[in-house]
């Protein structure tokens, strides 16, 4: 009898260990928070992310995790990058505009140098 009890119970256990997929709940509720403008996983920011988890019974807050402080990080790499990015971008606004104020004032310059009508011709051009 222990024999057929001890192969029940290796072809139960057998069947317990494989593996499953668990793709639909670790990605449930994904389009809807995409479409709703929110993060694609649920975890990424929020308070549940952001805030601490505990503080202490006089009040004081609880020191930063390493998560949050990564997280704070990042998001003060970000935003120092935007800040560059959008300096670079106006300064080469700025070269852009010089650079056709500089040529605009070129063409002045050789239009004016350029040699004058005289005469009949100078009488024409100013009645046009």
């Amino acid at each position: 009898m222990a024999a057929p009890l001890k192969l029940l119970c290796t072809s139960v256990l057998r069947q317990t260990v494989r593996p499953f997929s668990s793709t639909c709940v670790v990605h449930a509720g994904k389009k809807w928070r995409l479409e709703n403008g929110l993060a694609w996983t649920g975890s990424e920011y929020g308070p549940l992310t952001d805030l601490p988890d505990w503080s202490f019974a006089d009040g004081r807050p609880a020191p930063p995790l390493k998560g949050q402080v990564r997280r704070q990080k990042q998001r003060e790499d970000f935003a120092r990058r935007a800040v560059n990015l959008s300096a670079e971008v106006d300064q080469g606004i700025r070269t852009w505009r010089a650079e056709k104020e500089e040529q605009e004032s070129a063409r002045e310059q050789l239009k004016s140098s350029m040699l004058k009508p005289k005469g009949k011709l100078l009488l024409k051009s100013k009645n046009k």
